[in-house]
């Protein structure tokens, strides 16, 4: 399942690539060779990292859950290179609150950014990913999408459902080259989880993951490296779900 003509660089989209993991992913995939597309519903971030990659770079404001923005920015991608080959769904959002003073906006919010977000971005690439002879889907879950954490109801549900559609559109995509994983991120230090203390957590390794660290396995699984990998699940937690270390 090797994506077809790599005589030209390929051509990714990264959601949430403004800062955090998905700014690792769009530098990563830059080192690599990509043109890529630093996609962010905070423009101004966008640009910035867009800006600092410099050559091979540019920056969309993109709200992922509004379909027609979705629409506007592959048609823009497409006329501008020519093809798309890889798209990151990274954008997420996290509410912790009871499940009694979860609101329903404030779960309609989380699903509609973490998971309807990327079936939006998925349903939007593919015709364009055809065209290019196949592609590769990376959606960004969560470890949180496996196993329980009180107060993220919302953004457990949203994390295991991308499971479900990575899973889904893996076996449906798979007659037009496109193969579609998932990566699992345990602890990681960014902005939005600067409140969470890593004392609290068992890594059997000892320590947080550093944003590039996912960031490479996200770059393996869009790369032909990982040609006849699809329908996969990587977690990246340092053992965290593997189970609790020894205590010396």
């Amino acid at each position: 399942m090797h994506m077809a003509d790599t005589s030209t660089p390929r051509v990714a989209i990264v959601t949430g690539a403004g800062r955090g993991i998905g700014e690792a992913i769009a530098r990563r995939l830059h080192e690599t060779g990509h043109v890529v597309v630093v996609a962010d519903v905070a423009g101004k971030r966008a640009a910035a990292v867009a800006g600092a990659l410099g050559e091979r770079a540019s920056a969309a404001e993109l709200d992922v859950t509004d379909d027609r923005a979705w629409r506007d920015v592959v048609a823009t991608v497409t006329r501008e290179h020519g093809r798309l080959d890889v798209l990151v769904n990274n954008a997420g959002v996290a509410m912790a609150a009871s499940l009694e003073k979860t609101t329903p906006a404030q779960w309609e919010k989380v699903l509609g950014v973490n998971l309807t977000g990327a079936f939006l971005g998925c349903r939007a690439v593919v015709a364009a990913m055809r065209r290019a002879g196949g592609g590769a889907i990376v959606n960004v879950s969560s470890i949180d999408g496996i196993r329980g954490r009180a107060g993220l109801h919302a953004y457990a549900a949203s994390k295991a459902g991308l499971r479900g559609l990575g899973q889904t559109l893996a076996v449906e995509l798979a007659p037009d080259r496109i193969r579609v994983n998932t990566v699992l991120p345990g602890l990681v230090p960014t902005p939005m989880t600067s409140r969470v203390d890593p004392a609290g957590f068992d890594i059997p390794l000892g320590r947080p993951a550093r944003p590039t660290e996912v960031a490479r396995v996200v770059a393996f699984l869009a790369s032909d490296e990982a040609s006849y990998v699809t329908g996969s699940e990587v977690v990246v937690d340092g053992g965290l779900t593997s189970g609790i270390p020894a205590r010396s």
